[in-house]
């Protein structure tokens, strides 16, 4: 039993350290795949932070709209905006390349085309716009929090359901997880979303579910498989879809 408290405690702190920017002690050896059942725990994690500054914003007088902004600058900013750069990858390679080859070859490209500049206003335009309605109802701290830990198993999904698109790449670095890995970071995710935000956090599962499986065909039609910026693009559409949902 220590031993397997132990390892939790290091999948915790690895799926920190991967998907985010808080500091995090080292305490085990790379576990990849198999610690991703503790991405919604960091996504968790992320929520919190977020709605701590947009509370403190809300505190010092600022309108619910700034405070929508505050938090999302600070998810930006825990996370290195990493979700948000698979998001604009992902759509100027799937909509810009004639081929899968060209696709391919787009989403490594750092520079962002339109369609990736459009998706990622769009991005912050809805989520904007659906925190402000929450902030203005004095339900952002549980919003933030729930959907930081829906929108991460999302992308367990996607790694468990594709092959890698391609040789190279942080999604086969991760590697696949396994189905019991899929399970237990829903159910962690499922969990988190039920304590802090009671029976709308399942509606807010489900919407963001719904999307998932609709990018993992997307992306498997016009790929063969996924990559980590698909991945990251479909952290980005479920958190859209489950801030909809809960502000709706």
């Amino acid at each position: 039993m220590p031993h397997l408290t132990s390892m939790r405690g290091a999948d915790i702190a690895e799926a920190l350290g991967f998907l985010t920017r808080f500091p995090t002690p080292r305490l085990a050896s790379h576990r990849g795949a198999a610690a991703a059942w503790a991405w919604p725990i960091a996504g968790a994690a992320v929520g919190l932070w977020a709605a701590a500054l947009a509370s403190v914003a809300i505190w010092v007088g600022l309108s619910p709209g700034v405070a929508a902004a505050v938090a999302l600058a600070a998810q930006a900013l825990a996370t290195g905006a990493l979700h948000e750069d698979g998001l604009a990858d992902s759509v100027d390679g799937l909509w810009g390349g004639a081929t899968r080859e060209r696709r391919l070859e787009i989403m490594k490209d750092s520079r962002i085309g339109s369609y990736g500049a459009l998706a990622l206003i769009l991005s912050v335009l809805i989520r904007w716009t659906a925190l402000t309605a929450l902030l203005a109802e004095g339900s952002a701290w549980s919003a933030l929090i729930a959907v930081g830990a829906i929108s991460r198993w999302p992308m367990v999904a996607l790694l468990w359901a594709l092959p890698p698109a391609r040789e190279g790449g942080l999604s086969r670095l991760v590697g696949r997880p396994q189905g019991a890995t899929l399970a237990l970071a829903g159910a962690v995710a499922l969990m988190v979303a039920l304590i802090v935000a009671g029976w709308a956090g399942v509606g807010a599962a489900l919407a963001a579910l719904v999307v998932t499986a609709g990018w993992a065909l997307i992306v498997r039609a016009r790929l063969g498989g996924q990559t980590g910026d698909t991945c990251g693009a479909a952290q980005q559409l479920s958190e859209m879809a489950a801030l909809l949902a809960l502000g709706g």
